[in-house]
């Protein structure tokens, strides 16, 4: 079956209903929203703290090694949840691919360990 221009037309209106949607609320809230400006709303705001120095202090690479670290470690433990639902239809071919993953995953943590990517100083 070969697909015509008319097999995009409702994907083509939703798209432009999106982008006016969009449109018109930013111009209409530029529109009607209030307009105080003052000195003090003006100036740069951080969480109510007065900014002091630099913002651009480098922070450690450990910081960034940690966090890097648990997403990657956090996205594979995601792939033991489909694992555990489908347990008793997935048989010993399953059991098997998980043990080789698990043991990957181990020896990938034990690395990190043994390179002392964790340790804070």
């Amino acid at each position: 079956m070969q697909s015509t221009q008319h097999d995009f037309i409702p994907i083509l209106m939703q798209m432009g209903l999106a982008v006016g949607f969009v449109v018109a609320t930013i111009i209409g809230s530029s529109f009607l929203g209030p307009k105080r400006h003052s000195k003090n709303k003006d100036i740069n705001f951080e969480c109510g703290i007065e900014s002091v120095g630099n913002a651009r202090i480098p922070f450690s690479v450990k910081y960034f090694l940690v966090a890097i670290l648990f997403v990657l470690f956090d996205v594979e433990v995601i792939f033991l949840y489909p694992w555990a639902v489908n347990f008793k239809d997935l048989g010993m071919d399953g059991m098997i691919k998980m043990i080789i993953f698990m043991t990957l995953l181990l020896v990938g943590f034990f690395y990190i360990i043994k390179k002392k990517a964790l340790e804070w100083e």
